[in-house]
């Protein structure tokens, strides 16, 4: 039996929850020699308090996202460096970790958010833990807090990321392009099923709260051009929002649990309009989706729409609060700019080495993988 440990950091429903459930679901479907756990370090040694801090953390987001965005801008990303420190994290978690992978005893270890690979690399730095561990990145640049030097293998989003790391001195070998890792359902071709009298369009980004959507379905009008599926999510305000306005080009979709689902729903459509959170622009860049980003959380998802419109991977509606006609703007782009896009699409596709991430999770298990230089 292999013992395998995921971390993702908070209980939010996130990005790093996605991707390693979506590893986890896939590893404990191939065999039922694998034992797969995840968890939360927070609620793991501070219970009750994870649930206060998550509450902290989204209100700073939504009422203070200029100060947010320039405090994770000065932490995360800027001042780079290989050997740096952040000793209220190890004051706050270094004994946490420390037990737990004594009590655990895992055969490998998996990290989808920053905090923990830092953590458990700091541990391997001291010797107090000489497992072996794989970083999978979950967005389109790689924050200051992750480890590097002690991560036996880094799942990378881009080859701009590769050599970002082979520049700080990491083997290629231990660097594999794979995106941002999804079910391989998403990986399916998309059909061709588009009906040429009318658009369809899937909006996301709704399950985090519905203040920013509301205000973009309020200023869609649609004029017949486009029929608006909406992804609700669990947000029933937004999804009673939506049966008032009594729009037939506006629809909502209750939440969708099945990915098999959800991929028939990105089969039947012709674009998504979306935030840039890592997961849903990664399946809807394996489905070749034209992709439009309405808005914009401060930190995370700022740092990954400027790789997507550098790329050109992703259209921007960025004066939409301003804008009487949104619709034409996103007309304008699928009718004259949609071949340019779907060829950067492609291009950025064509830069992964391994689309099957689990396989290769299944190999290093299995002896002789790890052992690579």
């Amino acid at each position: 039996m292999h013992k395998i440990l995921f971390f993702p950091f908070l209980q939010i429903p996130s990005g790093h929850h996605h991707v390693a459930d979506s590893i986890k679901v896939q590893l404990e479907q191939t065999a039922d020699i694998f034992h797969c756990e995840k968890i939360d370090i927070l609620s793991y040694g501070y219970g009750n308090l994870e649930g206060l801090i998550s509450t902290i953390y989204l209100h700073w987001i939504h009422k203070l996202p200029k100060v947010y965005s320039a405090i994770y801008r000065l932490s995360a990303v800027e001042r780079s460096k290989l050997n740096k420190r952040f000793r209220m994290y190890e004051v706050l978690f270094i004994k946490l970790f420390r037990n737990l992978l004594q009590e655990k005893k895992p055969d490998l270890v998996i990290c989808t958010h920053a905090l923990p690979s830092y953590m458990i690399a700091r541990l391997k730095k001291l010797q107090l833990w000489t497992g072996k561990m794989i970083n999978v990145y979950t967005d389109y640049f790689i924050n200051n807090l992750w480890g590097i030097e002690e991560i036996d293998y880094h799942f990378v989003p881009s080859k701009k990321i590769k050599d970002q790391l082979v520049e700080q001195g990491i083997s290629a070998k231990r660097i594999i392009i794979t995106g941002i890792p999804v079910h391989p359902v998403f990986n399916m071709e998309k059909h061709e099923i588009k009906n040429d009298q009318i658009y369809t369009a899937l909006i996301s980004g709704g399950n985090m709260g519905a203040g920013s959507m509301l205000q973009l379905l309020n200023r869609l009008k649609p004029a017949g051009q486009i029929l608006y599926n909406v992804l609700c999510g669990k947000n029933d305000k937004l999804h009673h929002h939506i049966k008032s306005l009594n729009n037939p080009l506006i629809q909502p979709i209750p939440y969708i649990s099945s990915k098999e689902e959800m991929n028939r729903l990105y089969d039947a459509t012709d674009m998504i309009i979306t935030k840039p959170g890592g997961v849903t622009i990664s399946e809807s860049l394996n489905k070749k989706l034209p992709i439009f980003v309405y808005d914009v959380l401060p930190g995370q998802e700022e740092q990954n729409l400027n790789f997507l419109k550098n790329k050109g991977l992703v259209h921007h509606l960025s004066e939409w609060t301003k804008q009487e006609n949104i619709e034409e703007e996103i007309l304008t782009v699928l009718r004259y700019k949609k071949q340019e896009t779907m060829s950067r699409i492609n291009h950025y596709l064509m830069e992964i080495e391994l689309e099957d991430p689990v396989s290769f999770i299944i190999d290093t298990l299995g002896g002789g993988v790890m052992d690579r230089n």
